[in-house]
């Protein structure tokens, strides 16, 4: 037997499912908590003193937290190539412009403290809102468009094709699913200055973050509902060769009934949007009551159930298409090659443990408050 026939094909592309939706929520819980604070900050700080505490929260943290963004990157380029190609390529535009806000991020931290002008300072905060702010929004309303279809379609040669426009991906739906998106990792960002920050800023961001809590439970049942009775679902009306050869248009698919069908389907998976609203209620609850670590535990509790329930209601589909269904990429057949995903696999079980023990130690080494006092006696903090 050759080494990677160990693991059946179904079950590595199974695998990798997982570990994508992983790493999308490592990247949600981790970098989510920099974008709310970034875009938390020119309301929550008012003097000069007050911003840098509020940036120096994650000052220390917010470059090893974009790894989890290259890592998601990385993971969709190596073991779904047809995936990367059509959402690379036909939201160009959307990745642009989330490239350019989280480059921006850093250059707004580097050059902000380099000069005491205050019109100086001012812009780069609210260049550090837009690094924020704009990747939250579009993330979500990403997810939105997905989860109606993607106006792409394959050539007989697996060619993609793609025919909508920028502006066409900002529909109502999609639209509601960024303000899902902004409004929970603000809250997040809210849980996060809680715990790290002292004073004043402490408490307006408690009183944003209960309010974007709010927004967002409300949001996410909303776009429940609107999934229920308003958008068609996917189902797949051939049997799927789950071992197959990495080929869209050998399986038919057909735009019919509802996304929640899965629900009928696979019941356990109702567990996902129960975490969601149950997380996102407790945090909301916890910043309202003053709670700090809980308020932070509690809202990566509902990001996960938020992210988890999106993967899980549209299982086994990860690009359904809006203009050719048979064209949808599903998770038998968008994969790499059965050797590719085992040795990915192999790399992923060495490595991947070793990030998150660094990870942690970081945390655990940067725990703690970041004070007023730290901030006025060290000039060369951001």
């Amino acid at each position: 037997m050759i080494l990677h026939e160990m693991i059946d094909f179904d079950i590595l592309r199974v695998i990798w499912w997982g570990l994508l939706g992983v790493l999308l929520i490592g990247f949600a819980l981790t970098d989510g908590f920099d974008m709310g604070v970034g875009a938390l900050l020119p309301f929550i700080a008012k003097s000069d003193e007050e911003r840098r505490l509020v940036i120096n929260t994650i000052g220390p943290v917010w470059e090893g937290n974009q790894v989890w963004f290259i890592l998601g990157g990385g993971a969709i380029f190596a073991a779904w190539p047809p995936l990367y190609a059509v959402s690379f390529s036909g939201f160009y535009l959307a990745m642009f412009i989330i490239l350019a806000a989280l480059i921006l991020r850093p250059v707004a931290f580097k050059y902000r403290s380099k000069r005491e002008d205050h019109r100086w300072r001012n812009s780069w905060d609210w260049a550090l809102f837009v690094g924020g702010a704009v990747p939250a929004l579009i993330f979500g309303v990403a997810v939105g468009n997905v989860l109606q279809g993607v106006p792409f379609r394959l050539t007989d040669d697996l060619f993609s094709l793609y025919e909508g426009s920028f502006f066409a991906l900002l529909n109502p739906f999609a639209l509601l699913a960024g303000a899902v998106s902004l409004t929970m990792l603000i809250a997040h960002g809210a849980a996060w200055v809680a715990v790290k920050a002292e004073g004043p800023v402490v408490d307006r961001a408690r009183r944003f973050g209960t309010f974007a809590g709010l927004a967002a439970m409300a949001g996410y049942a909303l776009a429940g509902l609107w999934l229920a009775v308003g958008i068609d679902g996917y189902t797949m009306t051939t049997e799927a060769v789950v071992n197959g050869p990495s080929n869209p248009l050998l399986t038919e698919v057909a735009r019919e009934g509802s996304w929640l069908a899965a629900y009928a389907a696979r019941p356990w998976i109702v567990i996902a949007p129960v975490m969601g609203f149950a997380g996102m209620t407790l945090a909301y609850l916890s910043l309202w009551r003053g709670g700090e670590v809980s308020a932070l535990l509690f809202s990566k509790l509902g990001i996960t159930g938020v992210i988890s329930s999106v993967g899980l209601t549209m299982f086994p589909f990860i690009l359904p298409s809006s203009i050719d269904p048979r064209s949808s990429l599903t998770v038998w057949d968008s994969s790499s090659s059965h050797l590719t995903l085992f040795v990915m696999l192999g790399a992923t079980v060495i490595f991947m443990p070793l990030i998150l023990l660094y990870t942690a130690w970081v945390y655990k080494v940067l725990w703690g408050k970041v004070t007023m006092d730290e901030i006025t006696e060290n000039k060369n903090a951001y």
